[in-house]
């Protein structure tokens, strides 16, 4: 046998020994802890995937959104911890682990406190978890919370399109120079995306040509030392990113930038418009509405949802305008340019995040959005308490309910900060996920860039181009939840705004209706019934005549329908039968402006606005002069009066609804 294949035998059952000798050898500490761990990370793993399918396909579980995100947190930390086990063990490297511990131990401790708080509060998910609430703050919140509006449960909600649709019309300015404005704005958004995704491009040219210059001047071999000219280096990636960033901002810093500034200043007019408009059209709205729906809707609950409703129509369309869809084409910008020049993986994480991100954030979000509904109505019935209290100081001071109207106020103000309190809560939870979601997707990337440059696929300025755009990408959409929930408010605000405007007047003028004509000013009632709701009449068959120029009293018990018949006169109502008659022509027939000018009424409870005296008494005609307003105070025999007891005379405020001046002043 040749020499070459003795040895060639010699070595293959040497190496048939070794691998026997390896077999029967026992194992070791290290890697029969190794075994260990790995056991307890897949028992860990195995466990949150039975709870996960539980609580995702047992049809009788019913738990809160949070929970299941967690479960997909901590199944996705201890997958990791398996898989870097396994890993470790195939490479012959002892890892510690530890690290990967405390996020899972933090979540436990975050999700344990989280339930127990919500057991405490009773508002867990499941009935079954829930807390017998107090009788007592239950029946407080069923009084505050009970609808005085007839209407409010015929109302029906509106979907997101059509309120964006209806903003858009309120929005969008209706002259010229505005409308130049709005579409210059809208080319400054579009140039602002490409400045977007350039900033970061030319910043990791200008990181490759100073890690150039820098290997050459500071040479580690025996090369010599070079110098370059100061444009050599400073043209045309130094230049070039200067100039864009001071348009743009710079990365992470595109507010301050001179090109979303100037956006914003264009932008200032149009929603001053906007808010102008809008607020003159409610408010023209709710003055046109008839008596029954003031009688019927708290003024504080009125002036709250009007006060929000303008503020939210004029800025949901600025969030999504110049928030939320130039975040969005950023991303796909970002997305499809690290693809194709990039590693492909990256934009594989980001598609990932992405998918994973948005709708768990606006799964969570839906689940908070009845927390503030409740929210709306408690801070609407809260300062509706309040407004009334002080309404009526006089008849609270009379009757010393001082006491009863601050533990009024004060079960408002618990049952709203109830509420408030689950809204913040869960709040904290939902910033909690998003938060792990990105990090996941963050430290994804950064390995994947890291092993391109460790193999030299990438460069230096590539990896900084990568984390500059991940910047960019992440930071924006770390709000993207914060930008949900401020249209889901300004939704909810704009709906209940929109639902007064939607209440139509009752008492309208008909078509073709004329001027009052009037003459002798001959009042008469024939056969009038009216009730103010169905099967309680205040008034049956009524019929007499005023004739003109002559004095009639209308006697009566309390709630005989004495103040009823001036409503009807008037026109606040109409009568359910019979009809009423000024010179003959029926009241239905005349324009109610007319109506009312032609009269003037001296009510049982007199109301003065918070305003000089002279303004009060020329009210009843606004366009009189200051010494016709002094002869109609001589001929009502107050004039005197006025100059003498206030030092300020006719320019002396009377306080709200005249609560400076005492009864007889009035």
């Amino acid at each position: 046998m040749a020499p070459g294949k003795t040895s060639s035998i010699g070595a293959q059952s040497y190496r048939i020994q070794t691998v026997v000798k390896r077999r029967h050898a026992p194992l070791s500490t290290s890697t029969l802890k190794e075994l260990a761990s790995s056991c307890a990370y897949g028992l860990v793993a195995f466990l949150h995937v039975c709870w996960l399918l539980y609580l995702v396909i047992a049809p009788s579980a019913d738990f809160a959104p949070f929970e299941v995100a967690f479960e997909v947190v901590l199944l996705i930390i201890w997958l990791a911890a398996l898989g870097i086990c396994q890993f470790a063990r195939r490479k012959q490297v002892t890892l510690r682990l530890l690290w990967l511990a405390w996020p899972a131990l933090l979540l436990y401790s975050w999700l344990t406190y989280t339930a127990v708080n919500m057991y405490l509060h009773g508002w867990a998910a499941n009935d079954s978890f829930r807390k017998a609430p107090q009788e007592e703050e239950d029946l407080l919140k069923q009084a505050l919370l009970q609808p005085v509006d007839p209407e409010a449960g015929k109302k029906k909600s509106r979907s997101w399109p059509s309120l964006l649709l209806t903003a858009i019309v309120y929005v969008w300015p209706d002259t010229p120079g505005l409308q130049f404005r709005a579409i210059l704005c809208i080319f400054i958004i579009a140039a602002m995306r490409l400045l977007n995704l350039a900033v970061p491009i030319l910043y990791k040219h200008v990181v490759d040509t100073m890690a150039n210059v820098s290997a050459r001047t500071h040479p580690t071999g025996p090369e010599p030392p070079q110098t370059f000219k100061f444009m050599q280096v400073f043209a045309p990636w130094v230049l070039s990113y200067i100039v864009i960033s001071f348009f743009q901002g710079g990365p992470g810093t595109a507010s301050s930038g001179l090109m979303n500034n100037a956006r914003q200043y264009l932008w200032i007019p149009i929603t001053q418009n906007a808010y102008r408009r809008i607020s003159i059209e409610l408010f023209q709205h709710v003055l046109n509405l008839d008596l029954k729906f003031h009688l019927m809707r708290k003024t504080g609950e009125v002036m709250r949802v009007m006060d929000r409703g303008t503020y939210s129509i004029q800025s949901i369309l600025s969030t999504v305008i110049f928030s939320i869809a130039p975040q969005m084409l950023d991303i796909l910008l970002a997305c499809v340019y690290i693809a194709s020049v990039l590693e492909p993986w990256i934009a594989i994480i980001m598609f990932v995040t992405l998918a994973s991100y948005l709708p768990l954030t606006i799964y969570l979000t839906e689940w908070r959005t009845r927390f503030r509904r409740d929210m709306n109505k408690l801070d609407n019935a809260k300062d509706a308490r309040a407004t009334d209290a002080l309404l009526n100081y006089e008849t609270v001071k009379y009757f010393s309910n001082d006491e009863l109207e601050r533990r009024q106020f004060e079960g408002a103000i618990s049952a709203y900060q109830g509420v408030e309190y689950k809204a913040l809560a869960s709040l904290n939870i939902l910033n909690v996920i998003q938060s792990s979601v990105i990090f996941v997707g963050v430290i994804s990337g950064l390995v994947v860039c890291t092993n391109g440059v460790a193999k030299g696929k990438l460069t230096v300025g590539d990896a900084v181009l990568f984390i500059t755009l991940m910047q960019q990408l992440y930071a924006p959409l770390n709000y993207f939840g914060t930008y949900y929930r401020t249209i889901q408010r300004y939704m909810i605000d704009m709906e209940n705004m929109f639902d007064i405007l939607a209440v139509a007047p009752e008492i309208q003028d008909k078509p073709g209706a004329v001027k009052l004509q009037m003459d002798n000013g001959e009042i008469e009632f024939s056969r009038v019934s009216f009730e103010y709701s169905p099967g309680t009449p205040v008034l049956q068959d009524v019929s007499f005549r005023v004739p003109g120029g002559s004095s009639v009293a209308l006697v009566g018990a309390t709630g005989s329908g004495k103040s009823t018949c001036l409503r009807l006169l008037f026109r606040f109502y109409d009568p359910t039968a019979g009809c009423i008659r000024i010179d003959g022509q029926d009241l239905r027939e005349v324009t109610q402006k007319s109506l009312r000018t032609g009269m003037a009424v001296v009510p049982q409870d007199t109301v003065l606005f918070n305003d000089t005296i002279l303004t009060n008494i020329r009210y009843g005609r606004p366009e009189a002069s200051d010494s016709e307003v002094f002869a109609a105070a001589q001929a009502a025999a107050i004039h005197t009066n006025i100059m003498e007891r206030f030092p300020q005379q006719y320019e002396t405020v009377v306080g709200e609804r005249g609560l400076r001046l005492s009864g007889g002043k009035i």
